[in-house]
C-alpha cells in the first residue's frame, strides 16, 4: 500500500480481504512472489481489499494487478482464513502514521479481516511483476527460502502449496511452465520440485505417457554432456481435454 493513500472505506467490503500466492518455476526451483513494504521488516503475499462493485474472483484479479502489475493471470480460489485475531495489531499506530492514514480511518483497517486465498502457477519468464509503488520491493523467492512473513501468510502459503500438490494428482501441469520443447527429465524435475519428492524415472515416463498429452519430436536436445535425450512438446488439444476431464492417477 503506497504512502499517503486515501482509501474510501465505503467503497470496500468491510472485514474482507484477498491474498494471492503466485508460484513460478525457474532453474529447477519453485518460486513464490513476495512483497516487502518499507514500514515492515517482514515480507508478505500480494493482497488487498474487495471493492463493493466487484465479484470476489474479479476482485482477486484487481488486487494482483494493483500490487504487482501482473495481468492475465488465472487465479484459483483455494481456502478462506478467518482466525479471530489473525490481523490484530498489524495496522499499529506507527504503520498508520507512516501511511498517513487519519485516526478515524484507521479504525476500518483495525477491524477483523477474513481473507480469501487465491493461487496461480505462472510462466516465470513471461509473468514479470511491475513495481506499482516505488516504496515496495517485489521479488521471486525460492519457496524453501521464504523469509518471515506478516500475519498468517506463512500458513496461507503452506496451504496453497499443499493444494497445488493435491491438484497435481487431478490435472496435468507444465504447459505454461516449461519451454515449448523439453525433455522427460526436465518435466520430471518440475513434478519432483512441486511434490518435494523423488519419482522413479520409469514409472514417471509410463504414467506421463499414458496421460496422452505429449508429442515426441524428431529432435534431440543439444549441448548436453551425456547421450542427447529426445525432445517433447505438449499436444495442446489433448492437454486441454485432460484439464477438463481430470486425471484418475496419482504420483
Amino acid at each position: 500500500m503506497p504512502k499517503g493513500i486515501i482509501l474510501n472505506s465505503e467503497n470496500y467490503q468491510p472485514g474482507l480481504s484477498i491474498d494471492c500466492v503466485i508460484f513460478g518455476f525457474h532453474d529447477n526451483q519453485l518460486k513464490v512472489l513476495l512483497i516487502k513494504t518499507p514500514y515492515d521488516n517482514k515480507w508478505s503475499l500480494p493482497g488487498g481489499f474487495v471493492p463493493l462493485d466487484q465479484d470476489i474472483d474479479t476482485a482477486a484479479v484487481t488486487v494482483l494487478k494493483e500490487r504487482t502489475g501482473m495481468k492475465g493471470i488465472f487465479l484459483r480460489q483455494f481456502a478462506t482464513f478467518g482466525k479471530v485475531k489473525r490481523n490484530d495489531e498489524h495496522f499499529g499506530n506507527a504503520v498508520l502514521e507512516y501511511l498517513q492514514i487519519p485516526k478515524e480511518q484507521g479504525k476500518w483497517f483495525r477491524q477483523r479481516f477474513v481473507t480469501i486465498g487465491y493461487y496461480a502457477l505462472v510462466d516465470f519468464l513471461k509473468a514479470i511483476p511491475q513495481k506499482e509503488h516505488s516504496q515496495e520491493i517485489i521479488e521471486w523467492i525460492d519457496h524453501k527460502e521464504v523469509p518471515e512473513l506478516i500475519l498468517d501468510h506463512a500458513l496461507i502459503l503452506d496451504k496453497a502449496l499443499n493444494t497445488l500438490r493435491i491438484e497435481l494428482n487431478l490435472m496435468p501441469i507444465g504447459y505454461n511452465l516449461l519451454p515449448e520443447k523439453f525433455t522427460i527429465p526436465e518435466l520430471q524435475k518440475l513434478y519432483e520440485t512441486i511434490l518435494d519428492t523423488k519419482l522413479d524415472r520409469r514409472n514417471f515416463l509410463r504414467k506421463i505417457t499414458n496421460i496422452g498429452i505429449l508429442t515426441k519430436l524428431d529432435e534431440k536436445k543439444n549441448n548436453v554432456a551425456h547421450k542427447a535425450p529426445n525432445l517433447y512438446s505438449f499436444d495442446k488439444d489433448k492437454y486441454e481435454e485432460v484439464l477438463k476431464n481430470g486425471l484418475n492417477q496419482g504420483w
